[in-house]
Parts: C-alpha cells; structure tokens; sequence
C-alpha cells in the first residue's frame, strides 16, 4: 500500500496561498516537506518532529507553516505569501532512523 499521499497543489498566482496535505498510513514519526524545482537539487523545506518541534527553511520562514493532526494521521504544509521561486514538486517525508517513506509529490506552480 502506498504509506504516504500528498494531496493540495495547483497554480497559483503570486502572492496566494496554498495548503498542502500528507496523509500517512502508519505511524507519523519525523515529517518532512521537500521540494525540488527543474534543474535543481532537492531542498528540505519543513520539519516538524515527533516531539512537535518545528524548522524551516530559511527561503521560507514567515510564510510556511508546518503542522500535524493526529487524529486524522494527516500532515500540513500551509503556504503563504508564494512566490514564483516557490514553483516546484513538493514531497513529503516520513523518518526516523532506517526508516524512510517518501510520498510521490504534488506539483506546485507560482505564476508571476
């Protein structure tokens, strides 16, 4: 079964906001927002651990928030303020030690 389903992506103009959504099948340990644009290297986003800490990337802060519901098992990626530099497949991440699920991405795109 597929353990984790990013749903929330779409075209957006600059300056909107868009909500991402993970939902996990299984046990939510450390989530993980990537995303990865055309031509470039993959960048870790958002983190927020099993203990409710939370990190950002510094290209995001102020404008992404990470959060969890536990009880629908469902991961959140609230995006504000887009900007074109935003556009790009974003993937969520499950971890903790060896174990490490990935999702298949939803794709973001930011017009200008």
């Amino acid at each position: 079964q597929v353990q984790l389903v990013e749903s929330g992506g779409g075209l957006v103009q600059a300056g909107g906001s868009l909500r991402l959504s993970c939902t996990v099948s299984g046990s939510i340990f450390n989530i993980n927002w990537y995303r990865q644009a055309p031509g470039k290297q993959r960048e870790l986003v958002a983190t927020i651990t099993s203990g409710g800490s939370r990190n950002y990337a510094g290209s995001v802060k102020g404008r992404f928030t990470i959060s969890r519901d536990n009880a629908k098992n469902t991961v959140y990626l609230q995006m504000n303020s887009l900007k074109p530099e935003d556009t790009a497949v974003y993937y969520c991440n499950n971890r903790f030690g060896l174990y490490d699920v990935w999702g298949q991405g939803t794709q973001v795109t930011v017009s200008s």
